[in-house]
C-alpha cells in the first residue's frame, strides 16, 4: 500500500514545531510498510490535489499567513474538490482558519477564506494561551487530545461542521462554547501545536486510516509500541493539570 502525503507551505506554516506533524504521519506510514511518497508544496508551485491522500497545513504570522492565502486562492476550487472525494486533510491554526468563510483582523479588514469550513473567525487583541486538553468523539479510548494553543482568532462554526473536541482544560475555538477545532468529511481543523501528532498517536491513525481507506476499504493498522507516546501525551495533560 502507498500514500501520498502533501505538506502545503512547510517554509512559512510552521508555527510551535507544527513540521512534527507531517514527520509523525510520515514514519507511523514506514514503520508499517506502508510506502509514502513526500511531496512538499510551496508559494508559486502548481498542484492537483487529487494527488494526495493526505494533506497537512500548519500555522504561521500574520504575514506569512497572508502571503499563503493570496496563493493557495488559485487552487481553491481543486482543493474542494478533492475535500469532497474525501481526501483526508489536516490544518493548524492558521491554516485551519483559512479553511472558513473569512477572518476579520483587529483593524475590521476581512480576508476571504476558502469557505470549504462553514466557519469564521474573528480577531481579538488578547490571545487564548497555554496547554491543551480536551475530549473527541473521533477518537479511540481514551478519546483524549492533548496540545498547545496560542491565537488571536476567535473561531465560530457554523451548522455545516461539528467540534472535533470538547474542552476539558483550555480555551479552544473561542474560550465561550467549549469547542475545539472542526470536522467535515475528512477534514479536521484544530488549534493544537505543539506538535499535535508525535503525542496524540491515535489521531494521527485515524487519519493514515481514513486515507487507506479511500483506497481498500476495510483496511486496518497493525498496532504499533507508543509507549513513549503515550508518556508525551500524559506528560502534556499534566502540563495542563490534568492526570488520570
Amino acid at each position: 500500500m502507498k500514500l501520498v502525503l502533501g505538506h502545503l507551505y512547510p517554509d512559512l506554516m510552521n508555527l510551535y514545531g507544527d513540521r512534527g506533524n507531517f514527520i509523525a504521519l510520515q514514519k507511523r506510514c514506514e514503520w508499517r510498510g506502508i510506502d509514502v511518497d513526500l511531496r512538499r508544496v510551496t508559494v508559486g508551485d502548481d498542484v492537483n490535489f487529487a494527488d494526495f491522500d493526505i494533506v497537512f497545513v500548519g500555522g504561521g504570522q500574520d504575514r506569512e499567513q497572508e502571503i499563503v492565502w493570496s496563493d493557495l486562492g488559485r487552487h481553491r476550487d481543486d482543493l474542494a474538490r478533492a475535500v469532497e472525494d474525501d481526501v483526508v486533510v489536516l490544518a493548524v491554526c492558521g491554516g485551519y482558519q483559512l479553511l472558513g468563510h473569512y477572518y476579520l483582523t483587529p483593524g475590521g479588514r476581512k480576508i476571504a477564506g476558502l469557505g470549504i469550513l462553514d466557519l469564521h473567525t474573528e480577531s481579538h487583541s488578547s490571545r487564548l494561551v497555554g496547554n491543551v486538553v480536551c475530549r473527541s468523539e473521533y477518537l479511540p479510548a481514551p478519546g483524549t487530545l492533548v496540545g498547545f494553543e496560542n491565537h488571536g482568532g476567535r473561531t465560530h462554526l457554523g451548522p455545516g461542521v461539528a467540534p472535533l473536541a470538547r474542552m476539558v482544560k483550555g480555551h479552544g475555538n473561542n474560550g465561550r462554547d467549549g469547542t475545539e477545532g472542526a470536522v467535515y468529511r475528512n477534514v479536521f481543523g484544530t488549534y493544537l501545536h505543539g506538535s499535535l501528532l508525535p503525542k496524540n498517536p491515535h489521531f494521527a491513525d485515524v487519519l493514515i486510516a481514513r486515507a487507506l481507506q479511500r483506497h481498500h476499504p476495510g483496511a486496518e493498522l497493525e498496532p504499533l509500541g507508543d509507549a513513549l507516546e503515550w508518556r508525551a501525551h500524559r506528560a502534556a495533560a499534566a502540563l495542563a493539570g490534568v492526570r488520570g
